[in-house]
């Protein structure tokens, strides 16, 4: 399992399920929406900081970009 795309599904349908744009996350969270693109696509490698940031920033739990779907098994 590729976690780097696991963890950039888990953050394209959570920003979705907040009604945000990667536009509108990158102003609250202080990332860039190029380095935002790059996460939701799988590209880049995000630290647990990272991780724990934008889960702040979303208002889930950490463990909601970690978790793995039924359907990516």
């Amino acid at each position: 399992m590729d976690m780097r795309k696991l963890v950039g599904r888990n953050l394209a349908r959570l920003r979705r399920e907040k009604g945000l744009t990667q536009e509108e996350l990158a102003l609250r969270s202080g990332f860039s929406q190029q380095y935002l693109s790059g996460l939701e696509n799988g590209r880049r490698n995000p630290t647990i900081v990272t991780i724990h940031e934008l889960a702040m920033t979303l208002g889930v739990s950490h463990l909601d970009l970690l978790a793995i779907d039924t359907d990516s098994r």
